[in-house]
């Protein structure tokens, strides 16, 4: 296969699209979301983890995700700080792409990753401990996993499927966050209050928009699997917004902004993982599952069990991403994506993601657990109670998101 433009366009144009998801569309989502005196740290934390993770994934991260296979667990050091890459080649085992475009698109999933376990730890967490955990994570948790599933590592091999990161992404952010909050500990106004509601309309119009890149840029070329996948990533999201907002309607007697918006990101997280395999009418069930038991994660289990996941990273992103990843293999269509799945005659899918979605939880969380402990030895991990009354913002960065007027 020779190199094709109109896929090095369209997969150019999608990373593209992931990074305008992911800046400025995370950081004003999630800045929205947080108190007024915190928003800018927020927005600090989302945007220096994209920063450290990408320059990590250059110098060592895509060797260790997608170099040659060592024992099913991690890549060799074959392309450590890309050494032997030159602008012209193509990928290896996609000719049709260059090398660089395919490192770089790969790049945008491992950064927003990590930026988005952020949303569980704002307005107390230590500017210098965010940096460290991001790096030690990035490397411990992402590329590791990510070398399971995508770069022909022991998940691969036994056939657990994960088109746009249901496990890699979601489940690995949201089974972190969930962790790394145990361990932080609940904020002392453990309460939401919004910023600003419109600047996270903002944000979620942007996380959406850059989903097409994210889930169509995933069919790694101009074809007929990016045009299905963005059709039902949308259909999806539809679907999961208007669930969470009726299911608060009836429940609280108040259809809510900010349910509509959650619901939406509730469908992308859920339809991730089986975007490249589902038909439209698939996605409107996965959008529809995922609006309402996401919706239950986090206004019931979460107050049950008093966690202080403050932007619901593991309500929507990671039970939405293990929700999508089973999902997959019982709504899976041969038609669209050569997998059959349960619906389609094959039972024999399940297994593989089940396995997948146990052991990458599991080693997640054992991971992260020892992170958050060794970065609370060397830098401690929160700001005092006193500080964060405060704000963040001002502690932190010297600065105010919003000034009196003269």
């Amino acid at each position: 296969m020779e190199i094709n433009t109109a896929d090095n366009v369209w997969i150019l144009t999608a990373t593209a699209l992931v990074f305008l998801m992911s800046i400025p569309g995370l950081a004003l989502f999630y800045s929205g979301l947080s108190k007024g005196k915190s928003m800018l740290n927020t927005i600090m934390m989302v945007m220096v983890a994209f920063c450290v993770v990408s320059i990590l994934w250059v110098i060592y991260g895509y060797s260790l995700t997608f170099g040659t296979d060592i024992s099913g667990v991690i890549g060799s050091i074959d392309y450590i700080f890309l050494m032997g890459v030159n602008p012209s080649d193509p990928a290896p085992g996609l000719e049709n792409l260059y090398h660089y475009l395919f490192i770089f698109f790969q790049m945008t999933f491992a950064a927003i990753t990590v930026a988005l376990m952020a949303g569980a730890f704002i307005e107390r967490m230590k500017f210098t401990a965010w940096i460290l955990v991001s790096i030690l994570w990035a490397t411990a948790v992402y590329f590791p996993v990510a070398h399971w599933i995508w770069g022909g590592g022991w998940l691969s091999e036994l056939g657990t499927l994960d088109f746009a990161g249901g496990i890699v992404v979601h489940e690995t952010c949201g089974i972190g966050a969930l962790v790394g909050a145990l361990v932080l500990g609940a904020r002392k106004e453990n309460i939401m209050k919004p910023a600003n509601l419109p600047l996270v309309a903002v944000g979620t119009g942007l996380l959406w928009f850059g989903w097409f890149g994210f889930n169509g840029g995933s069919a790694l070329g101009m074809n007929s699997v990016a045009v299905s996948a963005a059709f039902v990533t949308t259909l999806a999201a539809l679907t999961g917004g208007i669930t969470w907002m009726f299911a608060e309607w009836v429940l609280f007697k108040k259809p809510t902004s900010l349910g509509l918006f959650t619901g939406f990101i509730a469908g992308l997280a859920t339809i991730t993982p089986a975007a490249g395999f589902v038909d439209v009418f698939a996605s409107i069930l996965i959008g529809f599952l995922g609006g309402l038991i996401c919706f239950f994660a986090v206004v019931y289990v979460k107050n049950k069990f008093k966690y202080d996941d403050s932007l619901d990273v593991f309500g929507v992103h990671g039970v939405g991403g293990m929700l999508g990843t089973l999902l997959l293999a019982v709504l899976a269509k041969p038609a669209v994506g050569e997998v059959a799945g349960l619906l389609y005659g094959n039972a024999g899918q399940l297994l593989p993601q089940i396995i997948g979605i146990v052991a990458v939880g599991i080693y997640t969380a054992v991971v992260t657990f020892i992170i958050f402990k060794v970065v609370d030895l060397i830098t401690g991990l929160r700001i005092d109670k006193d500080e964060e009354q405060q704000g963040i913002d001002e502690i932190i960065h010297g600065e105010k998101a919003y000034n009196e007027i003269l």
